[in-house]
């Protein structure tokens, strides 16, 4: 995958259609890779040629919660200003400060964690695991609100050069809704990485859908899926019987 300054990131094959080790990657794309070093460009003061152009334009810096209540301080480029949160998989979110660049928004985001002990991630299994459980999504857009409130207070009075402290809600997609629904959701029961499954998804929360599998709801975690190959078909599922969260 390769990131652009001027649309959204451009996924490209691996040549030699070898197995993805870590982060969806085989050994060798990922050492062709100059994007993992895009988060400590603020430390070294060293932007190579492939990195510039993203990491030269505006950034926003953004406060995400998760379904468990969870929150996250993260960075996005002005190109991935909305599709960002909705890849992480965010129910609620705000964007809490705008930068001239990759370098200042970086520091404020090391500020905010140092500071206030917000994390920089949050592991994708967790936020699957979470949308097992009940979600209300009005208290934690409150919940949002009132934690970004402290990050601006405190970017506003560290006064970060080419850092702008803002107020903006994220909108989060289509379907979101139906986290809020009465309905029991249970983890899949099954690895996904193999064999055949057959999903009616409802809605997508980052990389996890919601999906039927005859009349029950299942939680799915398709970042196991990230790095493999897939075919497309008329598959089912066989599943055993499971319990739901009720915890």
């Amino acid at each position: 995958m390769a990131f652009r300054a001027d649309g959204p990131p451009r996924y490209v094959p691996c040549p030699g259609r070898e197995r993805a080790v870590a982060s969806g990657q085989c050994a060798t794309c990922a050492d062709k890779d100059s994007f993992r070093f895009v988060h400590t460009v603020h430390r070294s003061g060293f932007v190579s040629r492939d990195l510039e152009k993203h990491v030269m334009q505006p950034h926003w810096l953004y406060l995400a919660a998760f379904a468990n209540g969870a929150f996250k301080i993260g960075t996005a480029a002005d190109t991935r200003k909305w599709g960002r949160l909705a890849e992480q998989g965010a129910i609620s979110a705000r964007y809490v400060a705008h930068a001239d660049d990759g370098k200042a928004v970086r520091v404020a985001e090391d500020l905010v964690t140092e500071s206030m002990g917000l994390r920089q991630a949050v592991r994708s299994a967790a936020k699957a695991a979470s949308l097992c459980l009940p979600i209300d999504v009005d208290r934690l857009d409150a919940a949002t609100a009132r934690r970004a409130a402290q990050v601006r207070e405190m970017l506003t009075g560290a006064g970060i050069a080419g850092c702008t402290p803002i107020d903006e809600r994220w909108t989060p997609p289509a379907g979101r809704e139906a986290l809020s629904e009465n309905v029991s959701r249970v983890a899949y029961p099954a690895d996904v990485a193999t064999g055949a499954h057959g999903l009616e998804i409802r809605t997508c929360v980052g990389q996890a859908v919601i999906a039927t599998v005859d009349d029950d709801t299942y939680v799915v975690d398709l970042a196991a899926l990230k790095g493999r190959r897939i075919e497309l078909g008329a598959f089912t599922s066989d599943l055993p019987a499971v319990q739901s969260a009720l915890f």
